[in-house]
């Protein structure tokens, strides 16, 4: 893969190999984060594979009728019923389910004992007060952090840059007054404005991440504005001016990439306080619907519930390990970038 960088990503992506923490760090989040988006594959109540009567189901990707399996109803076929198993044996089928037997909410009704239940063979990490698999909801939960803190970290991360190149490109009046609309949107009361959002409108996770878009985007604009003030008055754009290459050009193929570098460094801080913001949200009960599986759900119920210690423990290291596999790859990756680092790294070496 290395064969076809240019020589100066090969010394950073052997400068991002050095950092022996970070680059770990990032492999690590990187095989929590795929398995995570297969989670329905690790963790549900349906079960990946039922072959019956010699034809081949995917409940977990389609709805069966009971009556599929020789049932009654033309409902959902329960596949934890022993009634509707017992259907699937008589023709010699069989079902392949996943590790865990149980969704982010999916509630066992088969406890020995009143929820929470501590952790057994049945339920790894325990339940938390409603029945539900703490650690399904974990995998779930940890799936939505990342998904929202990516998505969320890409469109305010769009939006800071372009303003950010704007102001600094043409600098003057627009710069000024594009200074000032942002002094006033940052010093916004953010926490309040979504408590006011959230009486209004239902929280989904679009809404709250449109919401949390319009609220964070200013977060690059300064680290942008400042590469291009410095970069705007350089020979080989005035040169680039002198020849009639048109501004949008002159933006997007001579300027931002230069800007890009020191912007690059700050998106995996980025990332972690957007997980971090979601998993505030959902704690102070204005985040996702209730009955989402949520990082910051399962530390509302470790408060609720101080008699079962593993449900804030399990909250906890969660969250701890996350953002630590995030800061320490961010570290590594923002030193790759460094041209101090990397090139004496180089000649070090």
């Amino acid at each position: 893969m290395a064969g076809g960088l240019s020589e100066i990503n090969k010394r950073r992506l052997e400068t991002f190999k050095r950092n022996r923490r970070g680059y770990w760090s990032f492999w690590i989040f990187l095989v929590f984060f795929v398995l995570s988006l297969g989670a329905e594959l690790i963790a549900n109540d349906k079960p990946i594979l039922v072959n019956y009567d010699g034809k081949m189901h995917f409940p977990i990707f389609k709805v069966y009728p009971e009556t599929t399996f020789g049932g009654d109803f033309e409902v959902e076929a329960d596949y934890t019923d022993e009634f509707v198993q017992d259907l699937i044996t008589e023709k010699n089928g069989t079902m392949i389910w996943p590790p865990i037997r149980f969704s982010y909410d999916t509630v066992d009704f088969k406890l020995d004992r009143s929820a929470p239940t501590s952790p057994d063979s049945r339920h790894l990490l325990g339940t938390d007060d409603q029945g539900r698999d703490v650690l399904a909801r974990v995998i779930y939960g940890f799936r939505i952090s990342v998904l929202f803190g990516l998505l969320l970290t890409f469109f305010t991360s769009v939006i800071g840059i372009a303003t950010g190149a704007v102001q600094g490109y043409f600098g003057g009046w627009i710069d000024l007054i594009g200074q000032r609309l942002i002094e006033i949107w940052q010093g916004l009361p953010v926490l309040f404005l979504l408590i006011i959002m959230a009486s209004v409108i239902k929280p989904s996770f679009l809404t709250l991440l449109g919401l949390m878009t319009l609220v964070g985007w200013t977060g690059l604009v300064g680290v942008v504005r400042a590469e291009f003030l410095r970069a705007r008055n350089f020979e080989y754009i005035r040169a680039a001016r002198a020849l009639g290459v048109s501004d949008r050009a002159i933006i997007v193929r001579h300027t931002l990439p230069n800007a890009m570098v020191a912007t690059l460094t700050f998106l995996p801080f980025i990332l972690s306080g957007a997980v971090t913001t979601l998993t505030g949200l959902d704690f102070l009960g204005f985040g996702l619907p209730p009955g989402s599986p949520s990082l910051g759900e399962l530390l509302i119920q470790g408060r609720e519930n101080l008699h079962a210690p593993w449900l804030g423990l399990t909250g906890f290291f969660v969250l701890a390990i996350m953002l630590s596999l995030l800061v320490f790859a961010g570290e590594a990756f923002r030193d790759s970038l460094d041209p101090r680092k990397t090139f004496s790294q180089t000649a070090a070496a």
